[in-house]
């Protein structure tokens, strides 16, 4: 059986291209990008200076011998791609962490979550229970790893074509179709009509969108 090859997030790229080779020999260059989308950067004597995100490289490309930015950079790379999944918070991701002089907006991610507050949080938290420690008071607040997940969370399984969605509780147990079992375990039983293990059948949002195995919260 042929093995299938992994989607390609770039699928062709040209690095390191002077302004010189790309005013001179223009013509070859768009002629190769192409109406094609992707990804490029703009270098001034070796540093970033601008990234981009453009459906038509070809009609972006040529704009930046004119725009604005025209006087304001001596090399170029472009990294070509199929379709535009992800891409646009691609090119989010390197602007918020390159910050090119360029680029006067960073970017932003869509549907992510920003979990400085959660940080903060946990960092009271934690200042409280040293605090209590050094003057030797009971703490109303455990020191058993809690990781900031609410007193119950989502977890799913698909089984047969059909999505099955239940609650975890923080004391194991779990709630489906309106009935409480007493593990992970039990409730996955329940679905597949046989023994389970509700680790490895049930999965939990990580982080928003990704969802992976109940398991990989026990390592």
């Amino acid at each position: 059986m042929a093995r299938r090859s992994k989607p390609k997030l770039v699928t062709q790229y040209l690095e390191n291209i002077s302004r010189e080779g790309f005013e001179k020999y223009a013509h070859i260059i768009r002629a190769m990008v192409g109406k094609r989308m992707g990804i490029y950067a703009l270098f001034r004597r070796g540093k970033l200076y601008y990234v981009g995100l453009a459906s038509d490289l070809r009609f972006r490309l040529k704009g930046h011998m004119k725009n604005r930015h025209r006087n304001s950079w001596d090399t170029f790379s472009v990294y070509l791609t199929i379709g535009d999944s992800h891409l646009r918070e691609l090119e989010s991701l390197v602007l918020r962490i390159t910050q090119p002089p360029g680029n006067k907006q960073l970017g932003k991610f869509s549907g992510a979550q920003d979990i400085r507050r959660h940080f903060n949080r946990q960092i009271a938290r934690t200042q409280r229970m040293e605090r209590d420690r050094i003057l030797g008071r009971d703490s109303n607040e455990s020191d058993g790893g809690d990781d900031g997940r609410k007193r119950s969370f989502r977890i799913r399984a698909r089984y047969k074509g059909v999505l099955y969605k239940a609650r975890f509780r923080r004391d194991g147990r779990v709630r489906w179709n309106k009935k409480l079992y007493s593990s992970v375990s039990a409730a996955a039983t329940a679905i597949r009509k046989r023994n389970t293990n509700g680790w490895a059948f049930f999965k939990y949002e990580r982080s928003p969108g990704d969802w992976v195995k109940l398991s990989r919260m026990r390592d």
